[in-house]
């Protein structure tokens, strides 16, 4: 399993930080540390975990969906899905 740097805001090319910030859950995803099926945690956890507003984990979660890495069921959470290749 892969080792993925701790998030950094200012690290890389300039992007809108939900873009930072998807892009680092992307690369968990990539290195297992958030398996397919596994359960994303909630956005005010992940907002605290990456010290962003609620608002910008809720769009890094959007962004995820629209990649195609996550899946969100209503009153159930937010699921990795599985990738293919």
């Amino acid at each position: 399993m892969a080792s993925v740097p701790p998030f950094d805001s200012q690290h890389g090319e300039p992007a809108y930080l939900y873009v930072r910030m998807a892009d680092h859950l992307e690369a968990r995803i990539k290195a297992g540390d958030l398996p397919p099926g596994s359960r994303l945690p909630g956005e005010r956890d992940l907002a605290a975990e990456y010290r962003v507003a609620i608002g910008t984990a809720r769009r890094a979660v959007e962004e995820l969906r629209q990649r195609g890495l996550a899946v969100t069921l209503p009153a159930k959470g937010t699921y990795i899905k599985a990738t293919s290749g």
